[in-house]
């Protein structure tokens, strides 16, 4: 079921069609994967358009690593990170997310170019939703509790029903949060059912993964860190298959063509 966002700027997302990829530009000293790399706004340029030229749809913007054990940095931290780097890249092609979860950040960045709101505490935060309302802008709503109730798909259900009834569902986009929250055999379970987390209560949902060098795939095959962009492109494939529209990644240039191929597989009309 395709579904259109209409974006500031003018711009509109659609959702539901071609798998959309999205890029990962991190704009930290300190990320797991590619911390420092794009620091400054002249690097942070030139890899968004690498990763634009590389089939990106959508770049997701983070200026906080959320990596495990990371150091949170403050709101003013934040956007004086981006207050650097959004005015080089908001003139792209592609929407820009801004993968936060302060409503400060999220405002400042989407009065300067940012379109989508990427949230990993899932709208916890009232403020939030009033500045999504504002801008009127699409979130990502990502799961990122601890499983409560000994079934990790009823779990995240329950979140994904708790968050449509705090903001607009025709706005959210869910994420079911692979890595944030959960163990490893949640985090494969989650995966091996993820056409259960499609539709909720007989109505399809658009969905998100991020699986991109996460450490369940270590955890799973024994390969490094770098060596993880191979293992992360099997399972963007498994997941378009089971009706995931978007997908997070770092490695643009070899999972975007992964994705074209699996959803000429997957729909005779594409």
């Amino acid at each position: 079921m395709k579904k259109i966002f209409n974006l500031r700027g003018g711009q509109k997302l659609e959702v539901g069609g071609k798998t959309l990829v999205m890029g990962i530009l991190n704009v930290t000293p300190d990320s797991f994967s590619d911390g420092g790399q794009f620091f400054s706004a002249e690097n942070a340029l030139v890899h968004a358009q690498k990763l634009i030229s590389d089939g990106a749809d959508i770049l997701d913007v983070g200026a906080e690593s959320t990596r495990p054990d990371s150091k949170p940095i403050s709101a003013a931290e934040e956007i004086s990170r981006l207050e650097k780097i959004l005015p080089a890249i908001k003139n792209l092609e592609v929407p820009i997310s801004i993968d936060t979860y302060k409503p400060e950040v999220a405002e400042f960045s989407l009065a300067n170019g940012a379109n989508i709101i990427n949230d990993i505490h899932g709208l916890e935060d009232s403020r939030m939703i009033a500045v999504a309302e504002k801008f009127n802008a699409p979130v990502i709503a990502m799961h990122s509790e601890k499983c409560s109730d000994g079934e990790i798909i009823a779990d995240i259900k329950k979140f994904f029903r708790r968050t449509s009834a705090s903001f607009n569902p025709a706005q959210i986009i869910f994420d079911p949060g692979i890595g944030f929250g959960k163990t490893q055999e949640e985090n494969l379970e989650i995966l091996r059912r993820l056409e259960e987390l499609k539709v909720l209560d007989g109505k399809e949902i658009s969905l998100l993964i991020g699986v991109s060098r996460k450490s369940f795939i270590g955890w799973a095959t024994g390969l490094e860190l770098n060596n993880r962009d191979e293992a992360t492109g099997a399972i963007c494939v498994h997941a378009i298959g089971k009706g995931v529209d978007i997908v997070r990644v770092h490695n643009v240039k070899m999972i975007a063509p992964m994705c074209l191929m699996a959803d000429k597989l997957r729909r005779e009309d594409f």
